[in-house]
């Protein structure tokens, strides 16, 4: 059994960040605006070598408010800025938060009460609304909150209680660090879901709750959309190599379809009858973003679902390429990350 803990623990919110000057000041405003006691809680910034303005901006907030520390992140990669700013981290709780969000004032007092109401969560976190104000960032936000877009990622959807596998901006009790290590500053990508694997794998629980909520600016570039979902399916096999366990459903389905067209593809060049299967294949594909696009319309305007079929292609064919290439690179050729340094840079 751990010890108890004080009423009022001390929090370290930590946030990893790289060339974020046109949303790290409403972040950290948001932060410093919270209603846990001022004196109990840190701002840890890990930036890593922003050259777009980030850092004066960071320097200019935190020599007003001695909250907020800025440190450095030479590596530039989400895994070292965690583990430097928990290294430093004076918190029992460690909470981690992106410079593209934004938290509402009782948010890490939230946090701190779920810990308390669930002495068996070694995390705990909420849904994380993902919103945006431009006409492809509007389509990307709805895609990104939509079952059609991301499977059952529960944290993505929105309002459910109870025992997840993974959640986004998860708070943390500090020993959970000293007993099963800091964040894999081999992956690029994951490091949330791969840190939260070895949680369950050692026997601890992730607790989400609406309770606990915050809001999330996807990028605008369906360019780097399209990066970033290809290296997240390329890491993901990766984690599942390392530790050795099954895939979700909701891991392996973008897999598996664009293996299935792949296939089905070939299939219908070798023996022309096939292409009827592919055209049927695409058809039941074409419904799939139909419904969609139905989805984004309803809930977010129907100017922003005219792009909506193009970010779920982007979603579904990054994710399932990126997968393809572990696959072969990890599982096949038995070869170790390989990528060169500019892909590991931090970007949101």
């Amino acid at each position: 059994m751990m010890p108890p803990e004080p009423s009022k623990p001390f929090v370290s919110v930590v946030l990893p960040i790289r060339n974020e000057a046109d949303f790290i000041e409403r972040c950290l405003r948001s932060l410093l605006a919270n209603d846990y006691p001022a004196d109990r809680f840190e701002l840890l910034v890990v930036d890593g070598q922003s050259d777009d303005g980030t850092r004066a901006i960071v320097q200019r907030l935190a020599a007003a408010e001695p909250r907020i520390r800025l440190l450095d992140n030479p590596q530039r990669i989400v895994p070292h800025a965690m583990n430097r700013g928990i290294r430093e981290a004076r918190g029992d709780i460690i909470i981690r938060v992106d410079g593209h969000a934004d938290v509402p004032p009782d948010f890490i007092r939230r946090n701190v009460e779920e810990l308390q109401a669930h002495p068996e969560a070694w995390c705990v976190g909420g849904p994380v609304e993902t919103v945006n104000e431009t006409p492809i960032g509007r389509a990307i936000a709805g895609a990104m909150t939509s079952r059609v877009g991301v499977g059952n990622a529960l944290f993505r959807l929105g309002n459910y209680e109870g025992y997840v596998d993974t959640l986004a901006f998860g708070a943390y009790r500090r020993w959970v660090f000293d007993r099963i290590g800091l964040f894999d500053e081999e992956l690029v990508r994951n490091q949330d879901d791969e840190l939260n694997l070895r949680i369950i794998l050692a026997g601890g629980r992730i607790f989400m709750t609406p309770r606990i909520h915050s809001r999330y600016y996807p990028r605008t570039s369906l360019r780097k959309l399209a990066k970033q979902y290809f290296q997240y399916g390329f890491w993901r096999i990766r984690t599942i190599q390392k530790h050795r366990q099954p895939a979700t459903l909701r891991q392996v389905v973008p897999l598996a379809f664009v293996l299935a067209l792949i296939l089905l593809a070939v299939a219908a060049l070798l023996y022309p009858p096939a292409v009827w299967l592919l055209a049927t294949y695409l058809g039941v594909y074409l419904l799939g973003l139909l419904a969609g696009t139905v989805d984004v319309g309803r809930r977010t305007g129907w100017r922003a679902a005219l792009l909506a079929p193009v970010v779920f292609v982007i979603l579904h064919f990054g994710y399932g390429l990126g997968s393809l290439k572990g696959v072969v690179w990890f599982l096949i050729l038995r070869r170790g990350p390989g990528q060169r340094p500019e892909e590991h840079a931090l970007s949101r």
